[in-house]
């Protein structure tokens, strides 16, 4: 199951430049993650300041 973000991201981008795949992008109001392009490894969780990353 794909990683999602919740709504306590404070846009950081520290996620993104972790994520092996390129899964992760600026949406409207806080990066998101594609759920078809996640493989699940968890990296960008890890790098997250304000742990708003979890598995969906």
């Amino acid at each position: 199951m794909a990683y999602v973000i919740s709504s306590e991201c404070i846009s950081c981008g520290s996620c993104a430049s972790q994520c092996p795949v390129e899964a992760i992008s600026q949406g409207d109001s806080q990066f998101e993650i594609n759920p078809d392009t996640c493989i699940d490894c968890g990296a960008c969780a890890g790098q997250c300041p304000v742990s708003c990353i979890s598995q969906g």
